[in-house]
């Protein structure tokens, strides 16, 4: 039996939503398996901004600190959008991620074979799509100084920072080498290094890290070709690893293979066992309190946090299949209703209900 805190931060928008059926679906798995799951719950983003005047305040971020893992809605809105404000809910973010040292983005992309019509591109190009993109987390453009805009000799000007130092890459790339070990053995490093100074040193380390795993092959590709290659041959992708604009930019593109951005989970991990766990869409202000977002993408973050930071494989594999039987036994929400054998189009919470219902 595993007795565990997590830390839940809902954010903003369908955030409150979304956490709400994880948890649903999290309690389930703890009835079956007779574990205990305590909560806690606190403010990040837009939310935080309105009661604390910060996107995530000191309190918060120490119960984060010392909980079992973290689980996270979605950040942002309209109302805090204003590109002058010197506070912004993604802030918060960038806060938790580089002060709990949780370098490593996992975002896996796996194509349910249910909804293989649910993808713009053709059946025949992304069946049997299963990849992995490790996104480095805390370094790069979302962190460099100077990050400012200022006034120049020709008027409004702004400047962002690309930095890296060689154990950030390390790092990273190591831990993208020992999961590729445990899948098809297979990594794709990804970089600009025709162009960029960082890249090359990103390339440099990547192929010392490389040197000490025998067991994966290794390749190294510019980053528009990795673009284009995942409409084009997503499957001949095993592990990606990649700095953190590029990983931002491709999963939100490889987020169409599986055929919404509403199905990818996501993990951030450092050296412990601490992880944050959040689906790798929005906050969509426009869908809060209508009880129709699609909630699988947090709940295989749910599925994540079992697997990473509680080292409950097989809950987390039970999850996983329960969103398979949901989906095979046609169970949609809007975003994916005219994909497949699509009969039953429910909300947020029904379809929690439902993959909660199918927990083996």
């Amino acid at each position: 039996m595993v007795t565990a805190r997590i830390a839940v931060l809902p954010g903003d928008g369908v955030g409150e939503e979304i956490t709400r059926a994880a948890i649903a679906v999290l309690d389930a798995v703890a009835a079956r398996g007779g574990h205990s799951f305590s909560y806690s719950f606190g403010k990040i983003g837009g939310a935080a901004i309105d009661a604390h005047g910060t996107a995530l305040n000191d309190e918060t971020l120490a119960d984060c600190g010392q909980s079992a893992a973290i689980l996270l809605g979605a950040v942002g809105g309209p109302k805090w959008d204003d590109p002058r404000a010197s506070v912004r809910p993604e802030q918060g973010l960038l806060r938790i991620r580089k002060e709990l040292g949780l370098y490593a983005n996992l975002r896996p992309v796996r194509l349910f074979s249910a909804l293989v019509d649910a993808s713009p591109l053709r059946r025949q190009i992304v069946e049997g799509t299963d990849l992995l993109v490790v996104r480095e987390l805390t370094g790069g453009l979302y962190f460099g100084k100077p990050s400012e805009r200022r006034d120049g000799p020709h008027g409004r000007e702004a400047v962002d920072t690309l930095a890296y130092d060689e154990t950030e890459v390390r790092r990273v790339v190591r831990a993208a080498c020992r999961l590729a070990q445990g899948r098809r053995k297979h990594l794709t490093s990804v970089d600009k290094q025709n162009v960029l100074a960082t890249s090359r040193l990103w390339r440099e380390v990547a192929i010392e890290v490389a040197a000490e795993f025998a067991d994966v092959t290794v390749e190294h590709m510019l980053v528009d070709t990795a673009a284009m290659r995942l409409v084009r041959q997503p499957t001949s992708f095993d592990v990606i690893v990649t700095e953190n604009t590029f990983g931002d930019i491709l999963t939100d593109e490889a987020s169409m293979l599986a055929g919404s951005m509403g199905l990818l989970p996501s993990a951030s991990l450092g050296d412990g066992e601490l992880g944050l766990y959040e689906p790798i869409h929005g906050s969509a202000p426009s869908h809060a309190g209508k009880d129709d977002i699609n909630p699988i993408a947090m709940i295989l973050s749910a599925a994540m946090l079992l697997r990473y930071s509680l080292d409950l494989d097989a809950e987390a594999r039970s999850i996983e299949a329960s969103v398979q039987r949901t989906l095979d036994d046609g169970f949609r929400t809007y975003d994916i209703m005219g994909a497949g054998d699509g009969r039953h189009k429910v909300g947020t919470q029904a379809m929690a209900r439902e993959i909660a219902s199918r927990l083996g």
